[in-house]
């Protein structure tokens, strides 16, 4: 993937000055570079330090998590009671886990290096006082770091500088360091709708992983850097990639030094968390990601590459009961079905994907500004009530499933 990658160093320019004071400052400068090792360049009147070389990344503490372990998907940024409630909510329920978008144009969207940290704030505070876990889901760039103009078509990617990425990723966590648990790099970067409507770049995405890990890890060594979950998808370019072929390429591109744990989605669609993907394979053409257990495809491709000693984070889990949008609809369960198949998928994983499964997280709390006209309304498992919640089966029954 072609960038624009700026320098934002600022060379020293050396005033003239008579031979004599010339050849003074010449030979000091030899001198200080022999002395400390900098290797100091003069050339043309500029003069050049090496670029920093990034730390290592094995260097950054990687934790093991509980396997399983629970969480929920919330919209805690507008709403300061709807955020106090629905975290209340998780933790009745018996959840760990909260995880919360970050618009990165939300909050450093005017200019770079121009914070607004209103709603992060609080939220990280309300988080604490409620006793869950924070995830942080980064994406959204502001409109100052898309790419310029005049870049390649088809190659521009949401960000033109990718370091960009890396210092807010380290603003965020130097600032919220020891309090925010994990970073969610992107999401659904696999489709082209994600991608600043481009085709999906895996060597360009990594570019944007690598830099957010080393952001994070440089201010908070110990949050987990999670890379982002890939959508299920059998559409092929220019408005997609499968997430196998995609998961496969960034291995190929250099991905596995940059993140904690593999991102994975994982809708049920129409069937039980049981079925196999092989099953699934006979039913669908050979596609094999119309299920629960697709994880199991993800995951062998981390062995494959000799990364299995990483766990998995699902960030999206559910099934819908949608009757309204044909794209989702033919694949609607019922709200009964969908509660026993959320039980059922915690159970299974916990039965079946330890030690390597790690968070997983249920889509989701309603936001209250949903209708029926939403798709993501037949995702939820509470209703879009207020102030009251109107609980769905799906909450209840995770709320009374053994953990």
């Amino acid at each position: 993937m072609s960038h624009t990658q700026r320098d934002h160093r600022r060379p020293t320019s050396i005033s003239k000055r008579n031979s004599g004071q010339l050849w003074t400052i010449g030979l000091a400068l030899g001198l200080l570079a022999l002395a400390t090792g900098l290797g100091l360049i003069v050339n043309q009147g500029w003069i050049e330090r090496p670029a920093p070389v990034s730390p290592t990344p094995t260097a950054w503490p990687r934790r093991r998590l509980e396997s399983p372990e629970y969480g929920m998907q919330a919209f805690l940024w507008w709403d300061e009671a709807v955020a106090k409630r629905d975290l209340a909510l998780i933790a009745d329920a018996g959840f760990g886990w909260v995880k919360q978008q970050v618009a990165w144009r939300d909050v450093e969207g005017i200019t770079k290096g121009h914070y607004d940290w209103y709603f992060t704030d609080r939220i990280v505070e309300e988080v604490e006082e409620a006793g869950l876990k924070l995830m942080f889901r980064v994406d959204r760039q502001p409109l100052w770091a898309l790419p310029p103009e005049d870049a390649e078509p088809s190659l521009d990617g949401p960000i033109g500088d990718p370091q960009d990425l890396g210092d807010f990723c380290h603003a965020l966590a130097e600032r919220y360091r020891g309090r925010v648990e994990a970073y969610q790099v992107w999401n659904e970067p696999n489709l082209a709708r994600e991608w600043q409507n481009d085709p999906p770049d895996p060597a360009g995405y990594v570019e944007l992983l690598r830099a957010c890990y080393i952001g994070v890890k440089t201010a908070d060594p110990d949050a987990l850097v999670i890379s982002a979950g890939l959508a299920p998808t059998g559409n092929s370019l220019p408005d997609a990639m499968p997430d196998t072929l995609y998961l496969t390429a960034m291995y190929e591109a250099g991905a596995a030094p940059y993140f904690d744990l593999l991102g994975a989605h994982a809708p049920g669609f129409l069937y039980p968390p049981e079925i196999s993907p092989d099953e699934v394979a006979e039913r669908h053409d050979g596609h094999r990601f119309f299920c629960f257990r697709h994880v199991e495809d993800l995951r062998e491709i981390m062995v494959r590459y000799g990364d299995a000693e990483k766990q998995v984070a699902v960030l999206e889990m559910g099934w819908t009961t949608d009757p309204v949008h044909p794209a989702y609809a033919w694949f609607a369960v019922t709200p009964e079905q969908q509660a026993d198949y959320l039980v059922r998928a915690f159970e299974y994983a916990d039965e079946h994907w330890s030690p390597w499964i790690g968070p997983m997280v249920v889509i989701s709390i309603a936001d209250p500004r949903w209708t029926e006209a939403d798709e993501q309304y037949w995702w939820a498992i509470t209703e879009p009530s207020w102030p009251e919640p109107t609980l769905r089966p799906a909450y209840e029954a995770l709320k009374e499933m053994e953990k």
